[in-house]
């Protein structure tokens, strides 16, 4: 039950930060100009946070996803996200793109590595289907987008997770926790 308290408080939490981070991209647009569309791509990473973390803490399947799932019903449905509800399905696809390095290794390995495939595959699959919804494909700046945002998902997405996550199992916070009793047994 804790487990699921926690993928809850999680959620909103990053439900807040993900509609705070729709704010700065719009005010990043509109500093870049005539560029202004490929501020989304920079600020990606931040977007797929909360699976890794999620992942990283919990240990269990689909951790990843749930919470990346809440925090797009509450920035959504809650804080009116002019990203509107098709927000949901790139949040699944987020979720499951990140959660799948972790996946592969049975939730067993969560070192620098995995975490950067996870912002990676996290900010990467999305793209796709991002792709498709706003005609990007064929575009000259295409490939540009996608490194643009796969890198931001490696630093944002899944770097940055891993840097929250040591410094939340360094306070103790999450002690009570599968990631607190793997640490307890080193």
């Amino acid at each position: 039950m804790k487990d699921l308290v926690l993928i809850v408080v999680l959620g909103v939490v990053f439900g807040f930060a993900y509609w705070a981070l729709v704010q700065g991209w719009n005010g990043l647009s509109i500093l870049m100009g005539p560029a202004g569309d490929l501020s989304q791509h920079i600020l990606f990473g931040g977007w797929v946070l909360v699976a890794p973390i999620a992942v990283a803490i919990i240990r269990r399947p689909f951790a990843g996803v749930i919470a990346e799932i809440l925090a797009a019903v509450v920035e959504v449905v809650f804080l009116g996200s002019p990203v509107g509800p098709t927000l949901l399905i790139a949040a699944a696809i987020q979720g499951g793109g990140s959660e799948l390095p972790f996946a592969l290794t049975r939730y067993k390995r969560f070192g620098w590595g995995v975490f950067a495939l996870s912002g990676l595959l996290g900010a990467g699959l999305v793209f796709f289907y991002s792709a498709f919804r706003f005609g990007w494909y064929g575009q000259n700046i295409f490939f540009l987008r996608l490194a643009m945002q796969a890198m931001s998902g490696i630093i944002l997405g899944g770097l940055l997770a891993k840097v929250i996550v040591d410094a939340l199992a360094r306070t103790g916070v999450v002690d009570n926790f599968a990631i607190g009793r793997e640490l307890d047994q080193r």
